[in-house]
């Protein structure tokens, strides 16, 4: 079908713009407005999608329907549209764990084609172009790859094994989300001090991002026996400047994982990583 009818579930401010660039290659793009705010009417209108009454129209008049919702409604949506035997080809892109993503295919299977998603980057406007990772069966990948052909969403393929492209996603968020967060902390502490402009000069002769220094992992094993107790003085600081000190302890807590690898320079990242895993 060179170009099908797709559904979004539902036109958030990532899905709406994804449904935009799906109608592209799209004969039509559809939404449903039953139990949305007025804010998701806005939305949809402003990217031009196709209203429709209720889920079962959505459902029935589309050949691909896309999942992009909050991650906590996602099965319960995935069960709702199990429930009205959907056929089509089924794109769970919400950022949910590999497992979920899983039983989520395995509501909709067989009567529908599950197809695992991940978003990584900003909704596509303004020029972005978010990638959309995929894994599933290689001849509906295919068709989500045509789909967004030529659109500000890139999509990339990793297989055919459900739970990948939600792994990549999750493994990128939980770097990126929490360093977020980290620096909210680490500048709140330098402000309760006065000094959180020298932080912010000192910071910015480092660019490069640590998530791309995996080698370093070694290292950081290597020196958790100090590493730990300077974050239990750090969350320390961040008790007494009135801000939540969980983070820095969670991390300290990790980082007591590697106790027993004191100093040792012949660590490698597998064995680093390994010991992680199984302490």
């Amino acid at each position: 079908m060179d170009q099908p009818t797709v559904g979004i579930l539902h036109p958030g401010n990532m899905g709406a713009a994804v449904a935009a660039c799906a109608a592209t290659n799209a004969a039509s793009v559809l939404w449903c407005e039953a139990g949305r705010s007025t804010a998701s009417a806005a939305r949809a209108a402003q990217f031009g999608l196709t209203s429709v009454g209720t889920l079962r129209e959505l459902l029935d008049r589309s050949d691909i329907v896309i999942s992009l919702c909050p991650p906590a409604a996602a099965e319960d949506l995935a069960r709702d549209v199990a429930g009205h035997r959907f056929a089509g080809v089924y794109v769970e892109a919400n950022a949910i764990a590999p497992e979920r993503a899983r039983r989520i295919a395995a509501l909709l299977e067989p009567d529908a084609t599950v197809v695992d998603g991940g978003v990584v980057g900003s909704p596509p406007v303004g020029g972005k172009t978010p990638t959309l990772y995929l894994s599933g069966p290689a001849v509906a990948t295919e068709r989500i790859e045509a789909l967004f052909a030529g659109t500000a969403v890139q999509t990339a393929v990793l297989g055919t094994e459900i739970g990948k492209a939600s792994a990549l996603k999750l493994a990128y968020a939980s770097f990126q989300k929490t360093s977020r967060v980290l620096v909210a902390l680490a500048i709140g502490m330098a402000r309760e001090h006065g000094v959180d402009q020298e932080l912010i000069e000192v910071a910015s002769k480092r660019t490069e991002s640590y998530l791309s220094e995996p080698q370093y992992v070694a290292k950081t094993a290597a020196r958790a026996w100090r590493w730990g107790p300077e974050l239990e003085e750090a969350a320390d600081a961040l008790a007494a400047a009135s801000l939540p000190p969980e983070m820095l302890r969670a991390a300290a807590s990790t980082l007591a994982r590697w106790h027993e690898v004191k100093d040792d320079s012949e660590l490698t990242l597998t064995d680093a990583l390994d010991r992680l895993a199984h302490p």
